[in-house]
């Protein structure tokens, strides 16, 4: 998922108790405030509601509160069913069964019925949708070409008898179990939808909820808001939050200094600066995300210098990934070795899937100096311009776009380099459009599989923002989803040549893979915490 980024459920899903571990967010607390009550917060504006369109870790943050889907990740970090009461798979991994509970209700109180989930599925494979998101259903029957406007979206493997969802697959799909709790397949209402048009999603009010919570109070700009309990969800027993206030607060300074005044129950240490001067403070915890930040080279033309194939590998061996870590994060995160981060997944061999594909990518400035010299000559040109974009939101990307400015610049002359920030907005859109040359980005693992990374940079993808081509990476990882979808070793080897094919061609440049520190209120209770997906789920949470 986008974070800066998006960051379904986690490798290393935990339940926090008191001050423990944590895979990511931001929490709130004032002491003299209600049980009942939790105070959080966000470090930018959410963007929508809109089940199919979402593809932001903040938004995906109310969604996955105030919805509920055929599956959830329970206390010990587990799939259990949630609105389906069972979850069955053949054998051959081509056919999925899901039974509904009774007597299932939307939070206005209306019937939430298994077309509800058909719908849903239809709608986000539907190419009118034009959701980002649509690529997750590749292996559901006819879903390809549905999205390609083949196929009408009512053909689509997904069907309903009474309170019975049957999924059709064409193939295996070893993640497929993680999509049932995935926020972009919770059901929705086609009724409901249809009434309100494009008004869908945009404002709390715009929306109906299946989940533990009801949201409250966002009119679609502000920065204020609160999940509320939802007393038409099946198990609102189990919850014991009756209201969880949201901010919008872009400095981590901000937040830190309210966490200190009682007023938030957390705050993340999200800069060198911050963690120094807080790391003895009670109730510190380290943070690992199954995230890692990287650079998109803009391959269309628009910047002629990125479409030669010698300057980007310059670009990559002049990035010191080692100094970046220690200089922007204090150490805390570790360089990046492959697209995906450390602990996302284990090989079949047990050994964590970063390091087994990792291709070698190394910092070599002679060697960069050579081939941007070498490469500026095949253009015809001893100077380079090129422009960082990153958002603005996050005081950490101007510490890091600062970084490879200057790094850049000394280890290749005739290169400059200009610094663009713009909102997290704007740099969403910017990334779909192509309106970039270099992109400083981020994504969150959805669920702990290697294909939640590698689905990013296939041919066509619609997250491939530099909108590259690249055969050999995007047969492998089809390989791996298809022919190997059920051998686990050879997807590991898939995912390896994949990640070999992106290092040879230089199409990307990956960074960091991020952890941080945290502070928590360690009178907050039961927050189910995940590497990858829904970050925090507050179904369990509770104030001592």
């Amino acid at each position: 998922m986008e974070t800066w980024k998006k960051v379904a459920i986690g490798a290393a899903a935990v339940v926090v108790v008191g001050g423990g571990t944590r895979a990511a967010g931001l929490w709130g607390g004032d002491k003299s405030s209600s049980k009942d009550t939790l105070n959080f917060s966000l470090p930018t504006d959410i963007q929508t509601l809109d089940i199919s369109k979402n593809t932001d870790q903040y938004s995906n943050q109310i969604i996955g509160n105030t919805g509920a889907n055929l599956l959830r990740v329970d206390k010990k970090g587990k799939l259990a069913p949630e609105l389906a009461k069972s979850v069955k798979a053949s054998k051959d991994g081509l056919t999925y069964t899901a039974t509904l509970r009774d007597n299932l209700k939307w939070s206005d109180g209306s019937k939430l019925t298994a077309q509800d989930f058909v719908y849903s599925w239809q709608r986000i494979v539907n190419p009118k949708t034009a959701s980002q998101y649509a690529y997750l259903a590749t292996g559901v029957k006819n879903a390809d070409d549905i999205m390609k406007g083949k196929a009408d979206v009512k053909t689509l493997g997904v069907t309903a008898k009474g309170n019975v969802i049957t999924f059709q697959l064409d193939h295996p799909m070893p993640q497929f179990e993680y999509l049932l709790s995935f926020s972009n397949f919770m059901p929705q209402k086609e009724s409901f939808v249809d009434k309100q048009g494009k008004s869908y999603g945009t404002t709390s009010d715009k929306q109906i909820y299946s989940g533990p919570y009801k949201f409250a109070g966002w009119n679609g700009t502000n920065g204020s808001f609160k999940l509320v309990k939802n007393d038409n969800y099946w198990d609102k027993d189990a919850v014991k939050t009756k209201t969880v206030n949201y901010q919008v607060i872009q400095k981590p300074e901000t937040a830190v200094q309210m966490y200190k005044q009682g007023k938030l129950d957390e705050a993340d240490l999200l800069t060198t600066d911050l963690y120094q001067a807080n790391k003895n403070q009670k109730g510190i915890v380290k943070v690992p995300e199954a995230r890692t930040d990287y650079i998109e080279y803009n391959q269309t033309g628009k910047n002629k210098f990125l479409s030669n194939d010698k300057i980007r590998e310059a670009l990559n061996l002049a990035t010191n990934r080692d100094e970046l870590v220690k200089e922007v994060t204090g150490g805390v995160s570790t360089a990046a070795t492959a697209l995906v981060p450390a602990g996302l997944a284990k090989t079949a061999s047990g050994e964590d899937l970063a390091k087994y594909v990792a291709p070698g990518y190394t910092y070599d400035k002679s060697k960069a100096a050579e081939l941007f010299k070498e490469g500026l000559k095949e253009l015809g040109t001893d100077k380079a311009t090129l422009t960082i974009e990153a958002a603005s939101d996050a005081p950490v990307n101007k510490t890091m776009v600062d970084y490879l400015q200057g790094s850049w610049q000394k280890a290749l002359p005739g290169l400059t380099v200009n610094e663009k920030f713009v909102p997290f907005k704007q740099r969403l859109q910017d990334a779909q459009t192509q309106n970039f040359e270099v992109l400083l980005t981020a994504w969150g693992g959805d669920y702990p599989e290697g294909s939640t990374f590698y689905d990013l940079f296939k041919n066509g993808s619609s997250y491939n923002d530099g909108q590259f081509t690249n055969d050999a990476y995007t047969a492998a990882v089809n390989k791996a989803e298809t022919t190997d979808a059920l051998n686990q070793a050879g997807r590991d080897q898939d995912y390896k040549d994949a990640e070999s094919a992106l290092f040879k061609n230089s199409n990307y440049n990956p960074l960091v893979s991020k952890a941080h520190y945290s502070l928590q209120n360690s009178n907050v209770k039961d927050v189910i915490r995940s590497t990858t997906g829904l970050i925090e789920d507050f179904k369990y949470a509770y104030r001592k």
